[in-house]
C-alpha cells in the first residue's frame, strides 16, 4: 500500500528548488543586497552625527502673549512641536528634537523685553544647537531692525545651554531602517511580482495544478523561499550597520531579533502587493511599471530617507497611511528608542489593514495562466 501524498513534503521541496533558483540568480543576488548595501555605505561614511532638520518645542510656562513668541513659530526652517510635557522631555533625551525654547518676558522697564533660554541634550548634535541660535539670533536682529532701528535688543539669547541626559543619535539610526524597509517592500514586490509571472508564463503554475498538491502550498512553498531568501538579507544588513557604522541595537540580540521579526511581518504585508502586480500585468513588460507605482511613491514619502515632518503639512496625511512608513517608524522605535514590537500595536495594525486588503485582491486576481 502506497504513503499517503504529503502536502508538506511537497511544499517543502518548493521552498528548497525556490531559494536554489534565487541564490542562482545573479540579479536577485545583486538587488536585494547590492542596491540596499550602497546606500548604507554612502550614507555611513558622510558621518555619524548630522541632524537631519531642526525641531523644538516651547518650554511649559513661556509667555505666549508677545511677539516674540508668534515669529518663533514662525520662522521658515524651524519646526515647533507641541506635546505634552512629559513627551516633550522624552523627545529631547533621545534626541528627536533638538532644544526646547523658553521665552521670558521681563517685567522691569530696562531693555532686554525677553530672555530666551535653552535647553538641549546630549543626544543632540552641538552643531545643530548652534544652528538653532542662529536662527533665533538672525530672527531677533531682523525685529530689532524693523522695531528698534537697531539701537536696543529686544530679546537675548542666554550663553548657557542647559544639558540633559541622552543617548546619542547618529544618521545611520535613521537611514538603516528606511532602508532595509525599503529593501523588503522591493523583494516582497518585484521579485514576487516577477517569480510569479514566469511561473505561469512558462507553464509551471499550470503543472503545479495538475498534480495533488494544493494551490495553497504551492504558493506557500513559493513565498517561503522569498521569505527565507530576504530575512538572510536583513541579517546581513543589520550586521554592517551595527559593527561597522556603530548601528544602536538598544537590547542588543533581543532588538535584533525584534528588527529581524518586524522584517519577516513588513515583507508578508509587501508580498501581497507582488501578487496584485503579478495578477494584473499582461505582459513581463508591465510589470516595472506597475510595481513602480507601489514602490516608488513609497520610497520617496514613507521617511526612507528624510523624516516626514520635512515633507508639506497638506502631504503629511498621505505619507502617513502608506504602510512602509509604519514599518520604518516601527524599526526605528524598536532600535533606538527601547520599544518592543508589543509596544508598536498602532504600526502593526496599519500594516495588518495593508495585508487584508493586498491578501484579498491577490485572491481575486491570481491566474494559472
Amino acid at each position: 500500500m502506497s504513503k499517503p501524498y504529503s502536502q508538506w513534503k511537497a511544499m517543502f521541496a518548493i521552498t528548497k528548488a525556490g531559494l536554489i533558483s534565487i541564490f542562482r540568480s545573479p540579479s536577485a543576488v545583486a538587488f536585494s543586497f547590492g542596491f540596499p548595501l550602497v546606500f548604507i555605505l554612502v550614507f555611513g561614511f558622510l558621518g555619524s552625527g548630522n541632524r537631519i532638520s531642526i525641531r523644538a518645542a516651547l518650554a511649559a510656562g513661556t509667555d505666549t502673549t508677545g511677539y516674540i513668541y508668534h515669529a518663533v513659530k514662525t520662522i521658515p526652517g524651524l519646526i515647533i512641536v507641541d506635546k505634552q510635557q512629559n513627551e516633550t522631555e522624552d523627545d529631547l533625551m533621545k534626541g528627536r528634537i533638538t532644544a526646547v525654547i523658553s521665552i521670558e518676558k521681563n517685567n522691569t522697564a530696562t531693555f532686554p523685553e525677553y530672555h530666551i533660554h535653552l535647553r538641549s541634550s546630549e543626544a543632540v548634535n552641538p552643531q545643530n544647537v548652534e544652528i538653532l541660535r542662529s536662527i533665533l539670533s538672525s530672527q531677533i536682529d531682523h525685529i530689532n531692525r524693523r522695531k528698534f532701528q537697531d539701537i536696543p535688543t529686544v530679546a537675548d539669547i542666554s550663553k548657557e545651554v542647559e544639558k540633559v541626559a541622552g543617548r546619542k543619535y547618529s544618521t545611520i539610526d535613521f537611514i538603516l531602517p528606511g532602508q532595509l524597509g525599503f529593501s523588503l517592500l522591493s523583494a516582497g514586490v518585484f521579485g514576487v511580482a516577477f517569480l510569479f509571472y514566469h511561473l505561469r508564463q512558462t507553464l509551471v503554475l499550470k503543472r503545479f495544478f495538475a498534480t495533488p498538491i494544493s494551490k495553497t502550498h504551492i504558493i506557500l512553498g513559493e513565498g517561503l523561499s522569498r521569505v527565507i531568501f530576504q530575512l538572510i538579507t536583513a541579517i546581513v544588513i543589520l550586521a554592517i550597520g551595527y559593527w561597522f557604522f556603530n548601528f544602536t541595537l538598544v537590547y542588543g540580540w533581543l532588538t535584533f531579533f525584534e528588527l529581524l521579526l518586524l522584517s519577516f511581518i513588513g515583507l508578508i504585508v509587501f508580498m501581497a502587493f507582488g501578487f496584485v502586480v503579478s495578477g494584473l500585468a499582461s505582459n513581463e513588460s508591465a510589470i516595472p511599471p506597475l510595481a513602480n507605482i507601489v514602490t516608488l511613491p513609497q520610497f520617496l514619502l514613507a521617511g526612507t530617507f528624510f523624516p516626514i515632518d520635512n515633507f508639506p503639512s497638506w502631504l503629511q496625511p498621505l505619507c502617513k497611511i502608506l504602510p512602509l512608513t509604519h514599518l520604518n517608524d516601527a524599526m526605528r522605535n524598536v532600535a533606538f528608542e527601547g520599544a518592543h514590537i508589543t509596544d508598536c500595536y498602532r504600526e502593526l495594525g496599519v500594516l495588518a489593514l495593508w495585508g487584508i486588503i493586498g491578501y484579498m485582491l491577490a485572491v481575486k486576481l491570481f491566474k494559472w495562466e
